[in-house]
């Protein structure tokens, strides 16, 4: 699902998208806002094994996935939508 447009007026806002996973090697966010290149965003982990990074996003409606060590994984925090891969993508609604 495409984000919806912004009239170029709305201030974007900082979001933080984080996933814990201790035993991963590398963690990369995929989605609408970056056309789905998981490399094109590495998350850093912390001392806890959670990694996270932040977006600068416009209001919108956004899905996405983590990449973890290769395979697909949805934020267990997040709402979910189906996709055409049948699976499901998580869901980030940023007003």
């Amino acid at each position: 699902m495409p984000r919806k447009e912004s009239d170029g007026q709305t201030p974007k806002r900082r979001i933080r998208f984080s996933l814990e996973a201790p035993g991963a090697q590398e963690v990369g966010l995929a989605g609408t806002f970056n056309g789905w290149e998981a490399r094109a965003r590495l998350l850093k982990r912390d001392g806890r094994g959670v990694w996270s990074t932040s977006l600068t996003l416009t209001p919108g409606t956004y899905e996405y996935r983590f990449l973890v060590d290769g395979a697909w994984q949805n934020d267990p925090g997040a709402g979910v939508s189906p996709n055409p891969y049948g699976t499901q993508n998580s869901v980030r609604v940023v007003i």
